[in-house]
């Protein structure tokens, strides 16, 4: 078949393009500036697994451009003619041994690092973990500082070289929670509390979202993570305790109805608000507890 000119030089532009795209050679790609020791594990990982593929995808690439070019349709075409041609022992050696060498290391390295990356392990750290309370709502964050007896709406300020243990439920439909540059997603599920360990190694403003549509204004479900000093995180604690109201039963059912809210923090919130969210759907079943902390 001849392919006209025109349409085989606006291939050949296209496809330097488009193996940019492929590679995800763009601007900002924040899980590749990770801030935290979880995060740079995983974008370890989403380096060592996409060279290994690539060990495969390169070479395809290539030959499938050398192929088009040597084999396309030309006068005085001199390529060598075997009809009778149908197999070749290197040849099926290298397409298969490669691939299957590639596939066995991919599956090594990500078992391991699954294990190693387990959401509900703890961080070893000299420090205290921060336990954060995390609901996802239509369309907003609530996030409950137990220990510090405070709550905030899509706002997050965490100290910096402390581990963060996570809890997160959900008063809506499923959500998933996300911090690129701390770590990856975990769902956030009504009747359910997930645990997810976090670290912030070094100041610096990030960003968070619901990686997961949940409606109408999903895409307002964003939230600021700000890590700080621990004096300033407590400068901070004792503002919102001074400035904020408190949160009352009241309070938060009218800010469960779905709604989109901007950031602000509140003093005090009810004894055991999160349990009785996750309890509200189902029996307690927590991800990372045995069954005695669950009770």
């Amino acid at each position: 078949m001849n392919v006209p000119k025109a349409l085989r030089g606006l291939a050949a532009a296209c496809l330097p393009a488009l193996l940019l795209l492929m590679t995800g050679c763009t601007e900002n790609i924040i899980v590749l500036d990770p801030k935290g020791p979880i995060a740079e594990q995983q974008r370890d990982l989403i380096i060592l697994s996409t060279l290994l593929c690539s060990i495969v995808i390169v070479p395809v690439l290539i030959l499938t451009a050398i192929i088009i070019w040597r084999y396309r349709d030309r006068q005085g075409r001199k390529a060598a003619y075997t009809p009778h041609w149908e197999h070749s022992t290197k040849l099926e050696t290298i397409w298969w041994a490669i691939p299957i060498l590639v596939i066995l290391a991919l599956g090594i390295i990500t078992v391991k690092q699954t294990y190693a990356l387990e959401p509900s392990k703890p961080l070893e750290s000299v420090q205290k973990p921060l336990t954060v309370q995390v609901t996802s709502l239509n369309w907003k964050w609530l996030f409950q500082y137990p220990e510090q007896g405070i709550a905030t709406v899509n706002e997050l300020k965490i100290p910096k070289g402390v581990p963060v243990r996570f809890e997160i439920t959900a008063d809506s439909p499923m959500n998933s929670f996300w911090i690129p540059q701390l770590g990856g997603q975990i769902y956030a599920m009504s009747g359910m509390a997930m645990t997810l360990y976090l670290q912030a190694d070094e100041p610096g403003k990030y960003w968070g979202s619901g990686a997961n549509f949940t409606g109408t204004h999903f895409s307002k479900m964003y939230f600021d993570v700000e890590s700080m000093t621990q004096d300033s995180f407590d400068e901070w604690v004792d503002g919102i305790k001074k400035t904020s109201p408190a949160l009352t039963i009241e309070g938060y059912n009218r800010l469960s109805e779905p709604s989109i809210s901007q950031a602000h923090g509140y003093s005090a919130f009810p004894q055991g608000l999160f349990e009785r969210i996750v309890n509200k759907y189902a029996a307690s079943h927590r991800h990372g507890k045995s069954s005695e902390d669950a009770k």
